[in-house]
């Protein structure tokens, strides 16, 4: 899948590293937007809207945290988080708040964040194409299934299925496309999921609990499919 030019947010205040960031994304062909004081940064992602989010973690104003916190309340946008508090409750902590990868700047790679801003932004524009296509897949069953991708929500028959951000993206893919079968490890791969930390064995807990939420507001046991040895499909 080729990724697209994108327009991204780069949110840092160490001037040399912005710079070095913005040369770089604009030779691979995006748009960059410095911006170095954390308490501009959701005006100027609202103004814009950019297609990724390159986050410092301790800034001026208002800090990384918060920022992502925010910003995932607001969008689906890819964050990468980047900084040099590399200890891992720093990054299980920004990782839980929304955030999709998060970068150590010690050592820096400059074409690693470009190979991680990359992958993220096939990731996204995946999720946006398997959006427009669970939209149109949800007219199906009298509309049963309802989506709403700018507010996270997901309903069956008006009941709130009260999903996780993982259950939501499960949703999102697997109702794109009723009856096509989807292996575990090509989920993993669009849920973006570090596989270091996460196993096929957590997908088949998140399908466990998206079964779950979708039998108790009445769309029945066997509307997420296991396909032995293989993975799971949407019955539509």
């Amino acid at each position: 899948m080729t990724v697209a030019p994108a327009r991204v947010l780069v949110v840092e205040d160490e001037p040399k590293l912005s710079a070095l960031l913005a040369d770089y994304l604009r030779a691979a062909g995006h748009e960059p937007e410095c911006v170095a004081d954390g308490r501009e940064v959701l005006a100027a992602w609202t103004a814009r809207r950019h297609d990724l989010v390159l986050l410092d973690l301790m800034l001026p104003g208002v800090d990384g945290l918060t920022l992502c916190r925010e910003l995932r309340a607001r969008s689906a946008v890819p964050i990468l988080m980047l900084t040099a508090r590399a200890e891992e409750s720093d990054r299980l902590m920004g990782l839980e708040l929304g955030a999709d990868d998060y970068i150590a700047k010690n050592p820096f790679s400059p074409r690693e964040v470009m190979a991680r801003v990359k992958a993220a932004l096939r990731r996204g524009q995946a999720h946006e194409a398997a959006t427009a296509a669970a939209v149109a897949a949800a007219t199906t069953d009298a509309q049963a299934l309802s989506i709403d991708d700018a507010g996270w929500r997901a309903s069956w028959r008006g009941e709130a299925l009260d999903l996780t951000p993982i259950e939501f993206r499960l949703l999102h893919i697997l109702a794109a496309q009723p009856g096509r079968v989807y292996a575990r490890a090509q989920l993993l791969d669009l849920l973006h999921v570090d596989g270091r930390e996460v196993t096929d064995r957590a997908v088949d807990s998140h399908i466990k609990n998206l079964r779950r939420k979708l039998e108790r507001a009445g769309a029945g046991s066997e509307r997420i499919r296991s396909i032995y040895g293989v993975g799971y499909r949407f019955e539509g």
